[in-house]
């Protein structure tokens, strides 16, 4: 496997060229590969520029709008749902978790349904927004329909992510970020990339059998909800990804499970739509609204130092806190730079080229 590093800035302008080549504002394209770098500076390669080329390809099929307006259609003081004008989630979501944030900051806290949208890259950097303003951060959205519901052999529900974050004291925030399947979808796309099989558990193939071949969706297959079967806890799996569409769709007006628009551009969405675009769910809640934030951020602190001291199985491996992985990431590739994998930049190029600009490499 052959891998490219590149400095963020590289990647970072490189990536504002691309989305202001399809149309997008200064201010848009900048937010928009702003939330893309983000991901492949935390390491979560498979919702980073590697996805670049998935949002040209939607928007030269006419499904994604440069130029949203994106507006609040149904607003009380601490709940909003907005309309995402078909834009792209990596400034929709922004848009609505702002207006959590201004509402949490009023009343306490603030809670935002999003219909109308696209695919809004890591839910934790939405919820990181919230952590800078020292509130609990709350973001998940539903996807495109792999996953197939506990005992069940058709592909209902997407992966739908669910994250919270916390803002600690003399640490970095506990992230829970987390896909409700047993994978995400971008996990099966580095597989495939790289020739090698998926963990058992992940997949099933087109009668339901269990399957490690990376490919199998491409064959009618589905993936499994976390907890792989039921005697190993899937339908907790399936409970939380419910919860995730209920809450981003079937409240917002966006579309739900079976109906939910694929993400890639070869497949299109369903004739019959039961909503608008693919929603999200976003939140802020105060810490102050329940104790005093440096009590809380003291006691967070204690609650890692205490976790991260835990006696562990094997001296190799130690417990990990939510989040820490990221953050280790983020700080190895700031220095060392970003890299990614030949067939991600031969992608890159080839969507360069076709737009007009300079080539990465």
């Amino acid at each position: 496997m052959t891998y490219h590093t590149f400095t963020e800035s590289k990647l970072r302008d490189f990536t504002k060229s691309i989305f202001i080549k399809m149309g997008c504002s200064a201010e848009h394209a900048m937010l928009a590969a702003d939330v893309l770098i983000k991901s492949d500076l935390r390491g979560i390669d498979s919702h980073g520029v590697a996805r670049l080329t998935g949002y040209v390809r939607l928007w030269e099929k006419g499904r994604i709008n440069a130029k949203p307006d994106i507006r609040i259609v149904h607003e009380t003081p601490t709940t909003a749902t907005v309309d995402g004008d078909a834009g792209l989630g990596l400034v929709v979501a922004p848009f609505a978790m702002k207006v959590a944030i201004e509402k949490a900051e009023k009343y306490g806290s603030g809670w935002v349904s999003v219909r109308n949208s696209n695919h809004f890259g890591i839910a934790a950097y939405h919820t990181m927004m919230a952590v800078e303003k020292d509130m609990i951060g709350f973001a998940m959205t539903n996807a495109s329909p792999l996953v197939a519901p506990t005992f069940a052999n058709e592909r209902l529900l997407g992966t739908n992510p669910m994250c919270y974050a916390f803002p600690a004291g003399k640490y970095p925030p506990v992230i829970v970020d987390m896909a409700t399947s047993a994978a995400a979808n971008g996990k099966l796309e580095i597989a495939q990339r790289m020739g090698k099989p998926v963990p058992e558990g992940w997949i099933q193939d087109a009668n339901g059998n269990p399957s490690v071949d990376p490919h199998e969706l491409k064959k009618g297959g589905s993936l499994l909800p976390l907890g792989s079967d039921r005697e190993h806890g899937s339908h907790k799996g399936f409970g939380l990804s419910a919860t995730v569409d209920i809450l981003s769709a079937v409240l917002s007006g966006a579309n739900y499970g079976p109906w939910v628009p694929p993400f890639v551009a070869f497949m299109e969405p369903s004739a019959d739509p039961v909503g608008r675009g693919i929603g999200h769910f976003l939140g802020a809640m105060r810490v102050d609204g329940f104790r005093p934030i440096d009590e809380f951020k003291s006691h967070l602190d204690n609650w890692i130092n205490r976790f991260s001291s835990a006696k562990s199985i094997s001296e190799e491996q130690k417990v990990i806190i939510p989040g820490q992985p990221e953050v280790a990431a983020e700080k190895e590739r700031k220095l060392n730079g970003i890299p990614l994998i030949d067939d991600v930049c031969k992608d890159l190029n080839e969507v360069a080229e076709k737009l007009g600009i300079e080539k990465l490499i």
